[in-house]
């Protein structure tokens, strides 16, 4: 088998065997064929894509290419969650006490943020003592106990997707359905779960800007779920805006706290609410997704899930008394309202800008290296649709520096007031299959 006949084969949008996709990414992950031939390989599946049958088996040759997780002692069915990224999206730290409330195997591993602001770690290293350095019998353990545990990404999974990311992104070849779904997928089918629902953003604080594009994002990566034996589902959510109104570490925990109490921000109640739902009907504990919703609703209402969330704080070495004592968590020196300059409507708020703004705060990391400032962040006191008189603050700076000008003038630049909107939807659709 030759690299530069498959090369010549898929230029001319032809098929891809099973056995010669396994030759490539074996091939590339042993350094045995070169950076050039897997760029051109890449540039003709960004032209030519591959049907469903060569996804499924490009995610399972980069699952193959390095460790997975056998989660196989941990009872019932586990149920992930994966989201493409946005600002202010704190949906992990109230779905997994939430789902786990109604006795469905949470077992999380999530990683650091490298952007706007902090991973689901960052933003539970928060609350004081909380770690996810746990190892493998103590993560299985808390999970069968307890149903909930976190643990940091360990060991060398899907390192062909490294790899090929890393290519990707030099040469122009990112934006590609099918190199896109298999990077998300393999990760997520290596990390052991038996189910998988998937939060695929759109809007200006997405990857993928349009409606379309996103919902084209979601049925590849329903359909390399379901082909590979994983039963997944999809939510097109909307990231226009930012979700929620806190933008930074212990202020997104904050409003976690507030979402399981039944008093956080209608956005993020709304889409926890969607997301959840098919976790819950996916792991065989609802018959519908509507009865999914209403179990979810009840553990809310009766305290369930704030309970959860506390013991699965203690259980991970974290002080539980932040959940009565929200001030517990770090606090900033500094808040500093950002008062609009003129009455009338918000109509646009860029959600990728505003998470910048709270990065250059120091709530997130402009590279690996970087230390992120736990306390700071942004709070959002409007969202697109509401009405604002002069002088009303927009957003509420927390910020342990007390020259903001690099901030405000972000935040003024990127929220703009006109005189009516409709404010955007925020679920476009389901996606099944």
């Amino acid at each position: 088998m030759r690299m530069v006949d498959l090369i010549e084969k898929k230029r001319d949008g032809e098929e891809l065997t099973t056995e010669e996709i396994n030759f490539i990414i074996e091939g590339y992950t042993k350094d045995e064929i070169p950076d050039y031939q897997v760029s051109a390989l890449a540039m003709a599946i960004f032209f030519k894509d591959m049907t469903e049958r060569e996804r499924a088996d490009l995610t399972m040759a980069i699952v193959n290419s390095g460790d997975t997780i056998d989660l196989s002692a941990i009872e019932g069915v586990k149920v992930d969650k994966h989201s493409t990224g946005g600002v202010g999206d704190t949906t992990t730290l109230v779905l997994a006490p939430l789902v786990a409330a109604l006795d469905i195997p949470v077992a999380k591993m999530s990683g650091r943020g490298l952007g706007h602001t902090g991973g689901t770690i960052d933003k539970l290293e928060a609350i004081a003592g909380f770690h996810v350095e746990i190892d493998k019998d103590e993560f299985v353990n808390l999970v069968n106990k307890d149903k909930i545990a976190v643990i940091g990404q360990s060991g060398n999974l899907t390192p062909a997707d490294k790899k090929l990311y890393a290519l990707r992104d030099v040469t122009a070849t990112v934006n590609s359905i099918p190199l896109i779904a298999s990077s998300i997928m393999s990760k997520k089918i290596a990390a052991g779960s038996d189910a998988i629902v998937l939060d695929v953003k759109t809007g200006a604080g997405a990857f993928m800007k349009t409606v379309e594009d996103a919902k084209e994002l979601a049925h590849a990566m329903v359909s390399i779920g379901n082909n590979v034996g994983r039963k997944t589902m999809a939510v097109i959510s909307d990231m226009s805006q930012p979700l929620g109104f806190a933008i930074g570490n212990a202020l997104e925990v904050k409003e976690a706290i507030d979402t399981l109490q039944g008093k956080g921000p209608k956005d993020l109640e709304e889409l926890c609410l969607a997301l959840g739902s098919q976790m819950v009907f996916l792991a065989n504990k609802a018959s519908s997704l509507e009865e999914a919703e209403e179990l979810l609703k009840e553990v809310i209402r009766n305290g369930k899930a704030l309970d959860k969330f506390k013991s699965f704080i203690a259980n991970q070495g974290g002080d539980p008394s932040v959940v009565d004592h929200p001030e517990k968590l770090p606090q900033a020196a500094y808040l500093i309202e950002v008062p609009a300059k003129a009455d009338g409507v918000v109509t646009e708020i860029i959600a990728d800008e505003i998470g910048t703004a709270a990065m250059l705060l120091g709530a997130g990391r402009a590279t690996k290296e970087s230390e992120i400032d736990l306390a700071v962040g942004l709070m959002l006191n409007k969202k697109i649709g509401d009405s604002v008189k002069t002088g009303e603050s927009l957003v509420t700076i927390h910020s342990n520096r007390e020259n903001v000008d690099d901030v405000l003038k972000i935040i003024y630049e990127n929220i703009r007031i006109g005189s009516s909107v409709t404010p955007p939807v925020l679920v476009y659709g389901i996606v099944t299959e």
